[in-house]
């Protein structure tokens, strides 16, 4: 009994020996409520794995809160290993010299294997040097889409397989809508990242000067189009007529579309999971892609990347830099990436992740939710490839500012429109000032 008793004793301290020999990587998000839920699962299913490595998420708040709380953090010599930065951010993570250990360096110091050309082009390029490095580790990258009331359709004498693909259809729907006594017609997300840096990429149109930022810091705003007047006229309009209801900042309006009072919105494909908890057994809903304005030569384009991208802070060990590099070979991995795709609504970073939901039959039993992706997977042009610009966060703010009074009446779309093109391109000045 002894020798039992013993051999339970030395056996415990070798466990417990084992767990403290697990490294810990620390991954600080900004997914919160059912989001946040996945994120502790995918960390869970990682130490499960293995033995040799404890990933431990802590959620730091909104986007901007973790941004800023990373950034402090390395200041004051305690950064964790992993940073979930939204795509907004890309331009000030890559002008933190000395900050930033580069993820395609790291994976191949680490010995895990890495091609960027599994990635998705539009996905992968964003995060990419011009030399095609990549700089940080795709996650939860999303796409804006346009999710209708199919229910709220029918009331208003609408086809609920044909949603409207043009902004005049659109309008068209909205006054059948508001005829039918529907209080919401159509509202957005996220107003400056959907209405003007996804309008102009999917118009194939420049949203600022050196190709929207990626050939230098120089780069300006170029938001004064005759284009970008007319459609944030049309939206000022439609405030007006009663058929655009504004829902404010980031993505406050979802709630409007997830309590069935709009029948309309633009916002986040990351929307969906959210959208299908809120919408069971109240109301059905379809997805469907961005409305576009016929007549414009290149028009629809294809759409941006939204969401966040994971970083990685210099000065860690190399054994620390291994166990990072073999959790994003886990998150990387295909069916990862495709149940992630499928509980959220997020894109599948990788083309074989893509391929594993179609192959399974996902797309044919959930209709739209391949829209996303159908929006991203073409060849993308010096306008289209996305928006890296520095103070980006700020110029959202500020532009959003200005939107909102033309959205209320106070201003025209075109005074809207070049205070904001002055205010950020001021921005822009003091960000290349302060990199160079």
């Amino acid at each position: 009994m002894r020798i039992r008793h013993l051999a339970l004793a030395i056996a415990g301290v070798f466990a417990v020996g084992s767990a403290q020999a697990a490294t810990e990587i620390q991954w600080w998000h900004a997914m919160a409520g059912k989001l946040g839920e996945r994120v502790t699962e995918l960390a869970n299913e990682f130490n499960a794995s293995q033995q040799d490595y404890k990933v431990t998420p802590v959620y730091k708040g909104n986007y901007g809160e973790t941004m800023n709380a990373g950034i402090a953090a390395f200041r004051g010599g305690n950064a964790p290993h992993i940073l979930q930065v939204f795509e907004v951010g890309t331009a000030t993570m890559m002008s933190a010299k000395g900050a930033v250990q580069p993820v395609q360096d790291m994976m191949e110091k680490a010995g895990e294997k890495f091609d960027p050309a599994a990635y998705i082009p539009a996905v992968a390029g964003y995060y990419s040097t011009t030399e095609g490095k990549m700089l940080s580790m795709p996650f939860n990258s999303s796409t804006p889409v346009m999710h209708y009331n199919k229910d709220l359709f029918k009331k208003a004498g609408l086809d609920p397989e044909a949603p409207p693909k043009t902004w005049q259809e659109l309008v068209e729907a909205g006054k059948k809508l508001k005829a039918a006594g529907v209080e919401c017609a159509y509202t957005t997300t996220w107003p400056s990242w959907v209405q003007l840096e996804t309008f102009s990429a999917w118009h194939n149109v420049a949203y600022a000067s050196k190709n929207n930022g990626f050939d230098g810091v120089d780069a300006r705003l170029e938001i004064t189009s005759d284009l970008h007047k007319r459609h944030i006229g049309n939206l000022a309009q439609m405030a007006k007529d009663g058929l655009f209801t504004y829902g404010g900042r980031a993505g406050n309006a979802t709630a409007l579309f997830q309590s069935g009072q709009c029948a309309m919105l633009t916002g986040s494909s990351g929307d969906r999971a959210g959208i299908i908890d809120a919408s069971r057994d109240k109301f059905e809903f379809g997805t469907s892609t961005l409305p576009y304005y016929s007549g414009v030569e290149g028009a629809p384009q294809n759409t941006i990347i939204g969401g966040a991208s994971l970083w990685v802070f210099a000065n860690k060990s190399a054994e620390e830099y291994k166990g990072v590099s073999k959790f994003f070979t886990f998150l990387s991995s295909p069916e990862i990436q495709a149940r992630w795709h499928q509980q959220t609504g997020y894109l599948p970073i990788t083309v074989a992740a893509y391929d594993l939901t179609r192959e399974s039959g996902f797309y044919e039993k959930n209709p739209g939710a391949d829209v996303s992706v159908q929006q991203m997977v073409v060849k993308t042009t010096d306008k289209s490839r996305g928006v890296r610009l520095g103070f980006l966060p700020q110029i959202r703010d500020l532009t959003e500012e200005e939107l909102e009074l033309a959205f209320s009446g106070k201003q025209t779309a075109e005074q809207a429109l070049q205070k904001a093109q002055q205010r950020g391109n001021e921005l822009l000045e003091r960000f290349e000032k302060s990199v160079k």
